[in-house]
């Protein structure tokens, strides 16, 4: 009879606070559970509150998965990718449309409020995880990754948008033609955040291929771009052969 054991021995270089961007996500469900119950100063304060923790789970689960330069990486480039993008689209309407914000979302950046861009940082990650599960089966899932990323990206802003224009967080000059059964916010946001997800996607898929740590599968360096980790990694298992008898 063979069959196999599973031997534990202490990971290495496994980090310490894997912990740390489940924490954070179960911050954002509770206090996401309290923006409806709130309003005024309150549902601002709310407002920040899952921003903030969102953007702590983007860039500590980025850190713990691929390493501190990927986590470093993707808070650097969705940042300055987030103020490029809202900066343009404020001075000329596109890709977006023509729209303004309120000076309820405080500081800003080149017109945009710094909250713009964690929320960015906020979905960026999850948007760019998810796709690369969907797509892992594929033979060559590095395109369809980016377009399914970017497609859960905008498809976000879909669903977030006409909430914030209610609550008076930004105004649209022009709201129409909008989407079927949403009044307030242009079609052409629609189609501006599909192109600022083409584009963020694109360079966060190769920012995570040339910083994200090396992974091994089966003595082989493993695509740094698969998005969910193979089952037993950073466990430290390994499988060793039971001798027949």
């Amino acid at each position: 009879v063979t069959g196999t054991v599973t031997e534990r021995r202490p990971a290495a270089g496994r980090a310490p606070a894997a912990w740390l961007p489940w924490a954070l996500a179960l911050g954002v469900v509770a206090t996401a559970i309290a923006y409806p119950l709130t309003d005024g100063g309150a549902r601002d304060a709310v407002s920040w509150t899952i921003v903030l923790l969102g953007t702590g789970v983007t860039v500590s689960a980025a850190t713990v998965s691929r390493g501190w330069r990927t986590g470093l990486g993707v808070l650097v480039l969705v940042g300055a990718v987030a103020v490029l993008f809202e900066a343009l689209g404020l001075a000329t309407g596109f890709p977006y449309g023509e729209y303004t914000y309120s000076d309820v979302l405080g500081p800003t950046l080149l017109g945009v409020p710094f909250l713009v861009p964690l929320a960015w940082l906020m979905m960026a990650w999850p948007s760019w995880v998810l796709a690369a599960w969907l797509t892992r089966p594929l033979r060559r899932p590095r395109v369809a990754r980016v377009l399914v990323a970017a497609y859960v990206f905008a498809a976000w802003d879909v669903v977030l948008d006409p909430q914030l224009v209610q609550a008076g967080y930004w105004r649209w000059a022009h709201p129409e033609p909008g989407l079927p059964g949403i009044d307030t916010v242009p079609l052409t946001n629609l189609g501006g955040w599909l192109l600022a997800g083409l584009v963020l996607m694109t360079l966060l898929d190769l920012l995570v291929t040339r910083t994200a740590r090396p992974r091994r599968t089966g003595g082989r360096p493993a695509d740094a771009g698969a998005g969910v980790d193979d089952p037993g990694r950073g466990t430290g298992a390994r499988r060793v052969a039971r001798p027949p008898r």
